[in-house]
This record gives C-alpha cells, structure tokens and sequence, in this order.
C-alpha cells in the first residue's frame, strides 16, 4: 500500500509527532490553516469516515480522546475545530482516515 499517513504511523517518514500510542498517532499538518494545525490518525487503515463499522468504530473514540488530551494540554481554551473530509467533493487528498485540529484564531466564518 502506497499511503503516505501509513508510512508515517510506521515512522518510515518522519512528523512532528504530538501523541503516539498503540492505536492513534497526533502530528503537526506540514501546511498548517491556523495557528495551531495538527492531524490526529488511526494507525489501522480506514480510507474515509465511509469505512467506519461497528466492527471498528472504538478507534474513532480513541481518536476523540486522544484530541481531547491534546487540546487541554495546549491549553486551547477558546476553542478549537475538528473537521475529517470525506471523498474528492469535501476536499480529501489523503485516503487515509484523519482529523483535522485548527486553533488559535478565530475560525468563522471562513472555514465552515
């Protein structure tokens, strides 16, 4: 498999790495859209949120607690935006299921 967010939850190419455990990897966007921009993964290959199951969903939890970890460790108090793309119409460019974190200004009414 070609997927560059698999390669780099195997650390065959390097991230700015936030949070790493069994399941999820955490690690700063190279082109960030706020302030603070960081991608929260599951390790498991998920192509998009059109892949989620009941079989697999727990991870998204973890993804979820891991943001919530996250966030009040960078003291992000005035709030913070998670966004996932699904498909070429929502914008996705990396088949690999991820989050999106943006903060650190405020984020309206540009980025919807």
């Amino acid at each position: 498999m070609d997927c560059i967010f698999c390669k780099i939850a195997a650390g065959e190419i390097p991230c700015k790495k936030l949070y790493e455990d069994e399941q999820v990897l955490a690690f700063y966007d190279i082109e960030p859209k706020a302030p603070v921009h960081f991608l929260v993964i599951p390790k498991a290959h998920f192509a998009s949120a059109s892949e989620i199951t009941a079989e697999n969903s727990a991870v998204v939890a973890r993804v979820f607690e891991v943001i919530a970890k996250l966030t009040a460790q960078l003291e992000l108090k005035n709030g913070y935006r998670v966004v996932t793309n699904c498909g070429p119409d929502a914008g996705q460019t990396v088949h690999h299921l991820h989050f999106h974190v943006l903060a650190g200004r405020p984020l309206y009414p540009d980025m919807a």
